[in-house]
This record gives structure tokens, sequence and C-alpha cells, in this order.
């Protein structure tokens, strides 16, 4: 097992909320290496044969337990890619944190893709929390591509948190999704953008059994000369529901692009996009400013409460 030093420490309060070690199962990877494991009569966590990552095991049935599977890298240059696998049995109800920090003060760019897949049995819900987060005064870059996929059998239940707000100068963000009978899938992101950081959301979402429904919804700042780019695409293969929406703050110099999909396969699909575009409202800023608030102190109060 890996040593946790104080930097991996701070980046595990950033992305996993950890203080100290977590309660229930848990997988702590720093700088490439497993530094902490903990299994449950529940959930099991296990090594892939080939090192690319993990499987993680959730009992049918489970309920009110939780797994931690943060990764932090605080090497200059480390550049790795990770497989981890999720397999919930039915009727289970459990809480997944990941999230990823880098901390990186060197010459060269760190880099982390993670890749997640998910498989829902029969009635089962997850709440899925992911942050990343990024520091450092050097002039390698902070780099994450995190990949999602998603499979929903009948009637589960999905809700995933997806949360970049700080640090990261490059991001390509993909997630996928298949829905079987009944299930659902509510996405919440937000994203923040600043300096010459780009980030890349990309969502596929496919309704494919009767009753099935989808929300998938980001909430976006770009500042500076940062560029963000939105892309949310549902089929609706079925009788089913589905709701896609961006709403952005532009400021600065910066560039948004949202790119909306939706395509109906079925008669009894129903689709909804909405995309908004826009600066903070000037009477905005002048009401905060009249409490006593400075230009800056306000346009920071509005952000922090646009992305909440």
């Amino acid at each position: 097992m890996a040593k946790i030093d104080e930097i991996q420490k701070r980046l595990l309060e950033e992305v996993a909320d950890l203080h100290d070690v977590p309660e229930g199962a848990y997988n702590l990877r720093a700088n490439g290496q497993t530094a902490g494991r903990n299994t449950t009569a529940n959930i099991d966590i296990t090594s892939k044969d080939d090192g690319t990552g993990i499987d993680i095991h959730i009992k049918p049935g489970t309920k009110h337990e939780s797994v931690h599977i943060p990764v932090v890298l605080s090497e200059s240059g480390l550049t790795e890619v990770v497989y981890n696998d999720f397999y919930i049995g039915d009727d289970a109800d459990v809480v997944i944190v990941a999230g990823c920090g880098i901390s990186n003060c060197g010459q060269q760019d760190s880099r982390h893709d993670g890749i997640h897949r998910f498989y829902l049995g029969k009635n089962s819900k997850v709440k899925y929390v992911e942050k990343h987060y990024g520091e450092g005064d050097g002039n390698g870059k902070r780099i994450m591509n995190p990949g999602t996929e998603v499979y929903l059998e009948e009637n589960s239940y999905m809700e995933m948190e997806m949360v970049q707000i700080k640090g990261v100068d490059s991001t390509n963000r993909n997630t996928k999704a298949e829905l079987s009978a009944g299930a659902k899938l509510v996405i919440q992101e937000r994203l923040m953008t600043h300096g010459a950081q780009e980030a890349v959301s990309g969502f596929v979402v496919n309704l494919n059994g009767d009753d099935s429904s989808a929300n998938v919804i980001s909430r976006a700042v770009a500042r500076d000369d940062s560029r963000q780019t939105f892309l949310a695409e549902i089929n609706g293969n079925s009788r089913c529901a589905g709701h896609s929406e961006c709403d952005a703050i532009i400021m600065d110099h910066a560039n948004i692009s949202a790119i909306p999909k939706i395509t109906a396969n079925n008669t009894d699909a129903a689709l909804i996009h909405e995309a908004a575009i826009g600066k903070i409202a000037g009477d905005q800023i002048i009401k905060l400013m009249t409490l006593g608030l400075s230009e800056a102190e306000a346009e920071a109060q509005i952000v922090n409460g646009f992305l909440k």
C-alpha cells in the first residue's frame, strides 16, 4: 500500500470530502498505486487481473451502504488510464463517491483518464457523486478525461452529480447510458472554467424500454479565455420521456457552445431540449452592490449561487 502525504490528503478533502479513512467500502488510489482498500460483507472490491483497475460487486438487497473510490495525483508527468466496473445487484440502494484531484507543480503534464461502467440490477438505486479538482503553480497541465457508461435494468434508478469547478486545464467528459423499461436517470453537471481551460461534456442517452426517463441538466460558467462545449443526445426508442437542459453564464472573452440533439424513434416518445447562454444581468450586480458588496464580490456571489 502507498502512503498518503499531506498534499494528497488535501486533494481527498476536495474531491471526496474525506478528512479521514471513510467508513464502509473504499479504494484509495494515489500516484498510480493502491493507497488503501476495505471491503464489507455486502460490497467486494477486487483488482482486475491485468492491473488496469478494479471491480466492485454489490450484493442484491444491500441498503444504505457507501463506496468511496477517489484518485489523487501529486506527481508531475504521471499519466494513467483506469477502468472501474460496478456490478450492483437487484434491489440495492447505495451511494458511490468517486473523483480525481491533481496537484501539479512541475513542468510536465499530469493526466488521469477514469473509465467507470455501472451495471444496475432490477429495482436498484444508486447515487453517484464525481468531483474533479486541480491545483499547482507549475507549467505542467492538469488533464482529466472521465468516461462513464451506465446500463440500467428494469425499474432501476441512478442519480449522478458531476462537479468540476476549479483547476482543470483540459477535460473531455463522455457519458453514455442505456435504459430498460421503467428505468430512470438523473444527471446534474456543474462546471466552471477559467484562464485558457477547455472542457467538453458529451452525453448520449438511449431510452430503450417503455416508461424509461432521463433528465440531463448542466449548469456552467466560462470565464477569461476558456472554452466549453456541451453536447446532449437523447434517443427515444420507446414510450419514454427525455429532457436535456444547458444553462450557462459567459464572462470576459470566453466561448460556450451548447449542442442538444433529440431523436424520437417511437410515436410515444416525449422529448424536450433547452439551452440558454448569457451574461450576468447588470441589475443583479447593482442590487448586491447596494448591500455593500464590491462589483467583484457581487459577481462571485452570483456565480457561486448559480453553481449550487
